[in-house]
């Protein structure tokens, strides 16, 4: 049973029928990771928080500079030189004092990653390198967990969902194999620029996914591709298919991987 605080907290929400009480106390036993507390994380953090999602995991190594402050608007001017995962959950938990936030202060790799990951009922990639999401992507996979994944660069944004909880493909690498030659500079917003409303409507489209699956609302568009153009206010959905020659999700793929990570 909700509390009298959270009911008339959460009141508007509970109103819907896809959420219900039921609902929202599946929201309040949950717990989410945010892999990156940039423009994404920004506001799927906020979002995530004032839903009543009763456990937020925000992991992120960088400190809050000027040129952040145009789109990721969870932080404030009197926060640069501060740690973003710090600034973030001091913000939501201030938003929220219902929930509970923690600060991971460094970027997750491994085993560290592998033990959030674990520890989580739904991952989202807020990250901003290709390293990370892939190895989000292969930790996901391994745990069985969903994985809402977004980004957003210039005027476009991108959003993609994979449910792991069957151990089945498609995954992220099926759609962006990793390219550890590849002799161009990676673009991001340092280098080529980004409308900060665009990247957070991906963030909270992260968000919204997450609730949906935590509670069974609606349906998450798992296994799609969809690409939103700032410019036209258009969007675009492309359903994936699984590469049989996937390293992540082939069969038999996550089994030889642990054996590998076992050996000396």
């Amino acid at each position: 049973m909700l509390g009298d605080q959270e009911f008339l907290r959460y009141n508007r929400q509970v109103m819907l029928p896809e959420i219900g009480e039921q609902g929202q106390q599946l929201l309040a036993r949950s717990q989410v990771l945010l892999v990156g507390a940039g423009g994404l994380g920004s506001a799927a953090a906020l979002y995530l928080a004032g839903a009543g999602v009763g456990n937020i995991v925000i992991a992120d190594d960088d400190e809050v500079e000027s040129s952040n402050l145009q789109r990721q608007v969870i932080y404030r001017d009197a926060h640069q030189g501060q740690s973003k995962a710090k600034m973030a959950a001091e913000q939501i938990q201030a938003l929220n004092p219902h929930i509970r936030a923690r600060a991971v202060q460094a970027r997750l790799a491994n085993q560290r990653l592998a033990m959030e990951v674990e520890l989580a009922d739904a991952i989202l990639d807020c990250s901003d390198n290709l390293p990370t999401r892939h190895a989000v992507n292969r930790a996901c996979f391994s745990a069985g967990k969903p994985l809402i994944s977004g980004a957003a660069i210039r005027w476009q944004g991108q959003l993609m969902a994979f449910d792991f909880r069957q151990k089945q493909g498609p995954c992220y690498h099926c759609l962006f194999p990793l390219q550890s030659d590849s002799p161009q500079e990676p673009q991001n917003c340092s280098n080529s620029g980004i409308a900060g409303p665009v990247v957070g409507m991906m963030g909270t489209m992260q968000a919204l996914e997450t609730i949906k699956c935590i509670t069974g609302a609606g349906h998450v568009a798992f296994a799609a591709l969809q690409q939103f153009d700032g410019l036209t206010m258009a969007w675009q959905r492309f359903n994936l298919a699984r590469d049989k020659q996937c390293p992540v999700c082939r069969p038999g793929s996550d089994k030889r991987e642990r054996h590998s990570n076992d050996n000396p």
